[in-house]
């Protein structure tokens, strides 16, 4: 009896997993847009992980979680130019 219960939930698990991954799909990009304006030392990393985790549950938006993931990667590179040019978060100490 317990394999017969497991054949039938196993459809539904994977149609659940595959709905989360569209989540997170969306998620991923939204966060990676709003990186790009705010906090995006959080936004950015949590972009590319919802976008990496989205594409291993086989997500049926894959476009959009590579396009999350781009740009949760474009957020990091905007903060590496704040703060590299002084204007971020993050102080160095003072520039002579």
């Amino acid at each position: 009896m317990g394999s017969t219960n497991s054949a039938v939930t196993a459809p539904f698990e994977r149609a659940r997993s595959r709905r989360e991954g569209d989540d997170m799909a969306v998620a991923s990009f939204i966060l990676g847009l709003l990186g790009l304006l705010f906090f995006n030392i959080v936004f950015g990393p949590l972009a590319l992980a919802l976008g990496g985790v989205s594409l291993a549950r086989r997500t049926g938006r894959r476009g959009r979680a590579l396009l999350g993931m781009a740009l949760g990667a474009a957020d990091l590179v905007v903060l590496a130019v704040l703060v590299a040019t002084h204007h971020g978060i993050v102080s160095l100490g003072p520039v002579a």
